[in-house]
């Protein structure tokens, strides 16, 4: 599969993420609606987005009772998006569940992934507040054999397990990585964290960018950055 930068749509509103993808009049940007935008628009900002062309990361992380989760996947795989995703802390149970539900009635279906450990996490907070007493690194590898074996594409993990995680369950287990900063940007929040440049010489397939995009005073120009030095 080819690499691709994904743009996070972390917006308050439909209007201010459609404001935003009006600047891209050459280019059709992969993008991620999470949590703030959905719940603020619901569906039709997902159907608006689709109609306009971009593929569509639904990052709603879903984790719940497996009979739950099988209903939620059915109603969001209607919307068309091009990849979905789930918590793997659910159990194999419940992702195997995830991926019944996905199941359009064509056959189609989005690509399923896992979130292993959110890249805010650090080592020290999981295992003092979850009491996962494992390494993150064991942790976030044992997750996505448990993911691969339920059958799902790949995981959300932070750059730095990209490889890792191939090496674990094979190179066409896809990795979408969030936590890419430049060089020369801020962290945020964020703990675990590459460059693009570097996310692509540890191999993983996708980057999730937010806040160095959306936040540029030139997204386009910072958008195609992150394109040449990842994808190129």
């Amino acid at each position: 599969m080819q690499r691709d930068v994904i743009i996070a749509l972390d917006f308050k509103d439909g209007q201010t993420a459609l404001n935003f993808l009006d600047k891209f009049t050459e280019e059709k940007p992969f993008v991620k609606i999470g949590m703030e935008l959905f719940y603020a628009e619901g569906p039709s900002i997902v159907k608006a987005i689709k109609e306009r062309g971009h593929k569509i990361f639904l990052d709603l992380k879903l984790h719940d009772i497996p009979n739950t989760v099988k209903g939620g996947m059915r109603s969001l795989s209607k919307l068309g998006v091009d990849i979905v995703n789930v918590h793997a802390a659910g159990t194999i149970e419940m992702m195997k569940a995830a991926l019944e539900g996905v199941v359009r009635e064509d056959g189609s279906r989005p690509l399923v992934i896992a979130v292993t450990q959110l890249t805010s996490t650090s080592e020290e907070r999981m295992q003092k507040e979850l009491l996962i007493n494992a390494s993150i690194n064991d942790t976030i590898v044992h997750y996505a054999k448990n993911t691969k074996e339920a059958g799902l594409d790949g995981v959300v993990c932070s750059p730095l397990e990209a490889g890792m995680v191939k090496d674990a369950v094979g190179k066409d287990f896809l990795t979408v990585t969030p936590g890419v900063r430049f060089a020369d940007g801020d962290k945020g929040d964020q703990v675990r964290v590459t460059t693009p440049a570097r996310a692509k010489e540890i191999g993983t397939d996708f980057i999730v960018v937010g806040r160095p995009i959306t936040q540029a005073e030139d997204p386009v120009a910072a958008y195609r950055r992150c394109v040449k030095e990842f994808c190129e």
